[in-house]
Formats: C-alpha cells, sequence, structure tokens
C-alpha cells in the first residue's frame, strides 16, 4: 500500500474517533491501531501468510487469579528501550494499565505495549530478542 493510502486511513481513524482498523488491497492487508489518543501503531502482512482475523486478546485472567499480559501482535521482544537501559518492568514491579512493559519490534516498529491491567509482575516469559508470535504470553500479574 502507499504511504499516502495509509496516511489517509490514519486521518479517518482519527476523524471518527476509531481506535482499531483493519483494510485488505489486493494481496496486502493492513492493521490499523490507535492505543488512546497516542498515534497509531501499524503492521502488515501479505494476505496468503497471515491467518484469519482475529480479535486482540486483552489481559485475560486464569484459574490461579494471574492477569496475563500478551502480545497484540506477532514480533520481537524486547525489555528495554535499548541493551544497555534498564528493563521497562522486572519481577517483583508494579505496573498501572498504561505502564509500558515490554518492546515488540515488527516490520522495524518498536510498538510499547502497555500492561492494560493493574498489579504486581509475577513472572517474564521472554527473553531480549526472542520472536513471540499475536496473543503469546510475555508477562503475569498478581492483581
Amino acid at each position: 500500500m502507499e504511504l499516502k493510502k495509509v496516511k489517509e486511513l490514519i486521518d479517518i481513524m482519527k476523524e471518527n474517533d476509531l481506535v482499531e482498523l483493519e483494510v485488505a488491497d489486493g494481496d496486502s492487508k493492513i492493521h490499523l491501531k490507535r492505543p488512546g489518543a497516542d498515534a497509531p501503531v501499524i503492521t502488515q502482512v501479505p494476505m496468503a501468510a497471515s491467518a484469519p482475523a482475529a480479535e486482540v486478546a486483552a489481559p485475560t485472567a486464569k484459574d490461579d487469579n494471574l492477569i496475563e499480559v500478551t502480545s497484540p501482535i506477532v514480533g520481537t521482544f524486547y525489555q528495554a528501550a535499548s541493551p544497555d537501559a534498564d528493563p521497562y518492568t522486572k519481577v517483583g514491579d508494579k505496573v498501572e494499565a498504561d505502564t509500558i512493559v515490554c518492546i515488540v519490534e515488527a516490520m522495524k516498529v518498536m510498538n510499547e505495549i502497555k500492561a492494560e491491567a493493574t498489579g504486581t509482575v509475577v513472572e517474564v516469559f521472554c527473553k531480549d530478542g526472542q520472536a513471540i508470535e499475536f496473543g503469546e504470553v510475555l508477562f503475569k500479574l498478581r492483581p
């Protein structure tokens, strides 16, 4: 897709106060998601390689009363903004819904991932540079 078309879609999202938009055009698909009032996160995958459309999983509570923070996209997991920086969060840290807990790199775009729940980090499931899938558990929180 052309950059001009993507910008037009972003403008449409802003004008209509849309949080998420997915458009298929020929053999490509574009998925735009605006976390609140921030800039949209853009991911694009070829249609042939993509799985059927699925809803973005919000953090879910399991039987052990822990909340799972899952990846909203496929990409590469990073716990810090740079190799020499401190991690965004580690086991024992208290996080709020809008706390950035990690970065997932997708198509050379660094996407900040928020906890989307309040709690204390009890487990980190991924290592820096690890390839992760959509819906994969990144962290577990105790509410």
